[in-house]
């Protein structure tokens, strides 16, 4: 399964990741890490309409909302719940990146190093109490989060090594089993990812311009082609969960990749023939804004 995914946006994002499909409300969430902005749209034929957006702190790692809606937003060190909720310490020169809910609803998001050190990264989930559970404590760049359909596993993403992590995952009781690589990535860096329906994991590969798909077993199983070199994380969206969301960054590129690759930055949908699973909504601690 090869497919070509269509720009889908008129606006460019400097660091666009983490999409989220709000079903109830029709709605895509997005953020610009580096802008510190989350983005709302709406889908209208193939193109993302934008439709708000909030400057929430000085970055912006993830964003997911509550079933009544409410935004739980991943700033630069802090969750902003209400009161916000410390992951980071003040000026630890690290930072929130990606995060995403788990099938019980809590909240997990992992950190980078904003400087040279490496294996110091965190993956942490936010309990029904507001407490912190960390899951790793080994990391050269935590990303992108998912779980098979039946949520008994979590895949999740140490972009720096290529390694994609996988282990197994009771939402009930928060009990997590061992951690062993599932996949490794070479030729470009895995980013966001998600699965289908299936149980096929689509991953978003930085510096490659594609979204690979694989096998339970890890087995290659088809690609979609980017006009962005910096894929960065994808999601299905639509009434039918049924187009995959992909989006792209401009960061990192000198003048002469922006002017080869123009399109960088923007939202991309392909159609892929197979449908994803529906986002769990954050279940809290204090809810956030809408």
């Amino acid at each position: 399964m090869n497919r070509t995914a269509e720009v889908a946006s008129t606006q460019s994002f400097m660091l666009g990741e983490g999409p989220v499909w709000d079903a109830p409300r029709d709605r895509l969430l997005w953020v610009d890490i580096d802008a510190g902005t989350v983005h709302e749209g709406r889908l209208d034929g193939d193109q993302v309409i934008v439709t708000g957006t909030q400057k929430r702190d000085r970055t912006v790692g993830a964003v997911v909302c509550s079933a009544a809606g409410e935004l739980l937003v991943a700033g630069a060190e802090t969750l902003l719940t209400t009161p916000p909720t410390r992951v980071v310490a003040a000026g630890s020169g690290h930072r929130l990146n990606d995060g995403a809910c788990d099938p019980a609803g809590a909240f997990l998001v992992g950190t980078l190093a904003l400087g040279d050190t490496e294996g110091e990264e965190t993956l942490v989930r936010l309990e029904r109490d507001g407490s912190l559970t960390v899951l790793d404590d080994d990391l050269n760049l935590s990303n992108g989060l998912c779980w098979s359909p039946d949520g008994s596993l979590l895949y999740s993403i140490d972009s720096v090594p290529g390694i994609v992590w996988v282990r197994s995952y009771d939402a009930a009781t928060g009990v997590t089993g061992p951690r062993r690589e599932w996949l490794r990535i070479t030729d470009g860096l895995p980013d966001g990812l998600c699965a289908d329906a299936d149980g096929h994991l689509w991953i978003a590969i930085w510096g490659a311009g594609e979204v690979r798909r694989y096998t339970p077993d890890a087995r290659p199983a088809g690609i979609v082609t980017v006009a962005a070199p910096h894929t960065t994380s994808v999601a299905f969206v639509g009434a039918g969960l049924d187009r995959l969301l992909i989006t792209t960054a401009t960061a990192h590129l000198d003048a002469d990749q922006l002017a080869a690759h123009p399109l960088s930055g923007r939202l991309f949908l392909a159609d892929v023939g197979v449908a994803g699973l529906p986002v769990t909504p954050w279940a809290g601690p204090n809810p956030g804004e809408t």
